[in-house]
């Protein structure tokens, strides 16, 4: 997982190192992901997922006055309780997209819209998989200074996950199968915005 993750970094600051713009933002986010539901392989029921902390962050170009192109990645990971062993398990979910954000600017207040696609890589006990992936969010900033904003957000993901349901399987035993074809989560985050 730590290699998919640094592969996904340097990827992103090679990206990053070719951008003609004349400002550059660097934001580090914390926050709290909703997720989707699991189901248990046995009973078929419904198992809850922990709701649980986010950490992420993005590197933003400006693109006109009211516009900016970013790079985000996020990291939540969760536990559920399968039926199979009635033992707790835990798997990572990490998000890497490209994004257009739009700003609408009042004054020092900015309302921003962003959408993205990219991938979800999930890392469970059993297997890893990256799937496609989409994002859309709704956000403010507050600009404190010329260097430093307050940001706030509240970001969708959706990814197709074809209901890859050996994800969480080994060999015919599996802890969990995903209950539908799209993983749904949504994260309410905030950060503080370094430019230069």
């Amino acid at each position: 997982m730590k290699l998919h993750a640094l592969t996904m970094l340097i990827v992103c600051l090679i990206f990053a190192n070719n951008i003609n713009a004349n400002e550059y933002e660097f934001t580090p986010y914390v926050g709290y992901t909703y997720s989707d539901n699991l189901n248990g392989d046995i009973s078929g029921e419904q198992l809850s997922i922990s709701n649980d902390t986010n950490f992420g962050f993005s590197f933003a170009w400006q693109n006109g006055p009211n516009g900016q192109g970013m790079v985000l990645l996020n990291k939540v990971s969760h536990d559920y309780k399968s039926d199979l062993d009635n033992q707790t398990h835990s798997f990572d979910v990490i998000y890497a997209h490209f994004n257009g954000v739009a700003m609408f600017r009042q004054d020092k207040y900015i309302t921003t819209v962003s959408l993205g696609a990219g991938g979800a890589y999930f890392d469970t006990d059993s297997s890893s998989k990256m799937f496609p992936s989409v994002t859309a969010a709704f956000g403010t900033r507050y600009e404190i200074s010329d260097q430093f904003a307050f940001v706030t957000e509240i970001r969708g993901y959706a990814s197709l996950t074809n209901k890859a349901n050996d994800l969480f399987c080994q060999s015919s035993l599996c802890s969990a199968k995903l209950s539908n074809s799209a993983w749904l989560e949504t994260s309410i985050s905030a950060g503080i915005t370094y430019k230069w």
